[in-house]
């Protein structure tokens, strides 16, 4: 793909960097999309990982069979992308999708990166009827907002399935006398960690799972040397974190450092990105987190291949697959729609079933069906273990192996 820079001089052009594909100049021959997304500020890292390459990747593969097909117009009509960083700022997000939708008149709007940024731009979405494809948001308000707003749809579960998926597994290995029932538990003080947090001591207290340590901790937190210690103390079978990529990856190494070896170790954003597994080889060898794929799908071992083959790296068990079926299912609906009509798009995604490389998927109050929310590293691969009745669910592996050098 050939991309061409725009930079204005002033105003809100020049807040944003904005890039073009150089398809076509006539609006009439190409669908335009466009998306604000974090290109820097602490988003950055899960957009780079899990957003933007799965974008590309899709433009390209849609721009290679010549478009996307629209009946109406009785042909192939390729891509064509306008995109502006957010800096991580909702306020930005908000004032970028504006603009994407006032005046450069885009056909559709992707969404960005986290919970708070899709909450922030849903309201500009609504009010324009575009479709709103939250993909890398969790929330229990998600079945609320989608009726408020029904353009909203959601691909990740809610804040309560995660957690209680989370707590069943635990639950499930105490039965099984794996492992005991006493859980320390972190989390991040927003609306991510708070809700995850709240919703677990519901499903610990309907699991009979004893939590011995409960605490928050601040966004931009680097050293976790002192709660680990208190909870290293307390001796439980289960650590539970409910993090961020980058206080995913500090944890882990204070924890190996520390020689926190507890029989279930699990964090959360982050745990399911290939860097995870680089950065930590062998130590990462049943450490469970957020998210997981069906390792032995075909589906997903195509796509794993032609992300990295795209990207230069391969794509996070989570939030890359969900993005990249998100559009698959945009696509598909477009082209039987025949048009770009907001409403009708909208309703074939509400109503229809689609083939994407999770399988058959289909929405129920606009929320995607049958995703893999809990998963555990297992042989290099971040396999699902639950939902535990999804295709290609694996058995959760305990006690995890303790921590080497």
């Amino acid at each position: 793909m050939k991309w061409t820079s725009l930079a204005g001089a002033a105003g809100l052009i020049a807040a944003f960097s904005l890039s073009v594909t150089a398809y076509a100049q006539d609006d009439r021959s190409v669908i335009r999309i466009g998306y604000a997304v974090s290109k820097t500020g602490p988003n950055a890292g899960g957009t780079a990982a899990s957003t933007t390459p799965n974008y590309e990747l899709w433009v390209k593969e849609v721009n290679d069979r010549g478009g996307i097909m629209l009946e109406s117009l009785g042909k192939r009509v390729p891509v064509e992308v306008v995109e502006y960083d957010d800096r991580s700022n909702s306020e930005e997000a908000v004032r970028a999708v504006e603009r994407l939708i006032v005046q450069d008149e885009v056909d559709l709007v992707l969404p960005p990166w986290g919970t708070s940024m899709n909450l922030a731009v849903a309201p500009i979405l609504n009010q324009h009827g575009y479709p709103h494809l939250a993909v890398a948001a969790v929330t229990d308000r998600a079945y609320e907002l989608s009726e408020r707003w029904p353009n909203l749809f959601f691909y990740e579960g809610t804040s309560s399935e995660i957690a209680t998926n989370a707590l069943k597994v635990f639950a499930t290995m105490r039965d099984a006398g794996t492992i005991g029932s006493k859980v320390a538990m972190i989390g991040i003080s927003d609306s991510f960690g708070i809700e995850l947090a709240t919703a677990a001591r519901k499903a610990a207290a309907e699991y009979n799972i004893d939590i011995v340590y409960d605490r928050s901790y601040p966004a931009g937190t680097q050293d976790f040397t002192l709660i680990l210690g208190e909870i290293k103390a307390l001796e439980p079978d289960v650590f539970l974190a409910f993090s961020y990529p980058p206080d995913t990856l500090t944890l882990t190494e204070q924890s190996r450092i520390q020689g926190f070896n507890p029989s279930v170790y699990f964090t959360s954003i982050g745990t399911a990105f290939p860097l995870f597994l680089e950065r930590f080889g062998e130590n990462a060898e049943g450490v469970m987190g957020v998210g997981g794929v069906d390792g032995d799908s075909e589906l997903i071992q195509a796509y794993i291949a032609r992300h990295k083959e795209f990207a230069g790296f391969e794509p996070d068990r989570f939030t890359s697959p969900l993005t990249y079926a998100s559009l698959e299912i945009l696509e598909q609906a477009i082209e039987r729609v025949g048009d770009i009509d907001h409403e009708a798009i909208i309703a074939e995604m509400q109503s229809g079933s689609f083939e994407t490389i999770l399988g058959e998927v289909r929405f129920e109050g606009n929320m995607l069906q049958n995703v893999f929310q809990i998963g555990q590293w297992q042989g290099g691969e971040f396999h699902g273990i639950a939902p535990s009745d999804l295709p290609g669910a694996r058995q959760p592996v305990a006690p995890k192996a303790p921590w080497t050098n």
